[in-house]
């Protein structure tokens, strides 16, 4: 029990210390910092409209981009001037044989020799900064996607079908017009620049017509007579009986 009273006593009791320190610590730090951002926007994505029909698909977005920065300091000083002072050091102490000796402190304190020129340093700073950003919007419902883009595959084959109407409707009206034109004897000019229209059209004769034709007709007697039309020429040349 006297232990640990005595030890309690010991942890409690102050404690003193003569501690002598002298320290004068200076640190200078100067600095800048320039923070930039790059606001990145999402656009909307890119529609493929197909005659009413709007599909919507994978889209990337590369937007570059270009800053510039500049910093300087107002008022602009190149130099400033240090003061030199004077730290010479040669009495306020004497030895043991009464001679003049440094004690450490300099002899005119706070006394100017010169100015010195330093240089402080300041200057305007330029930065050029440049980059890309990227961004990729992709639809989350595919299966709608697909279905839209069968539905624009149709409509497009609708178009061409369409088209390829109009087409046949053009070529049978020019190919009509044209032969119209051919059976009243009108044509253009060979050195027209439209005689290209009809000049791949051909007028024939349809199917079971005889078109307009001559026969040469030869009238004379045949080399070779039958003996049945001899005899037919015989009775018809004698005189008839009493």
């Amino acid at each position: 029990m006297k232990r640990l009273i005595a030890t309690l006593l010991l942890l409690s009791a102050p404690a003193q210390a003569q501690v002598s320190s002298t320290a004068a610590p200076v640190a200078n730090s100067s600095g800048s910092v320039t923070n930039q951002a790059v606001q990145v926007v999402p656009s909307r994505t890119f529609s493929f409209n197909y005659a009413g029909i709007s599909c919507q698909g994978a889209t990337l977005h590369i937007n570059p981009f270009l800053s510039t920065t500049t910093s300087w300091a107002n008022p602009y000083e190149r130099y400033y001037q240090e003061p030199v002072y004077d730290t010479l050091d040669l009495v306020g102490a004497t030895d043991p044989e009464g001679n003049a000796i440094p004690d450490g402190v300099p002899d005119n304190p706070g006394n100017v020799l010169y100015l010195r020129p330093v240089r402080t340093g300041q200057k305007t700073n330029y930065s050029i900064n440049g980059g890309i950003t990227a961004t990729i919007s992709v639809p989350l419902d595919r299966s709608h996607v697909r279905s839209c883009r069968k539905a624009a595959e149709k409509q497009v084959q609708l178009l061409d079908a369409q088209l390829a109407d109009k087409r046949l409707n053009y070529e049978i009206a020019r190919l009509k017009n044209c032969a119209s034109l051919m059976k009243q004897g009108i044509s253009f000019h060979p050195d027209s620049p439209y005689a290209s229209i009809c000049a791949d059209v051909i007028l024939q004769n349809p199917p079971g017509v005889i078109p307009p034709h001559i026969h040469k007709i030869t009238y004379g007697e045949s080399a070779e007579t039958s003996p049945a039309q001899q005899q037919t020429q015989g009775e018809a040349s004698s005189p008839a009986s009493p």
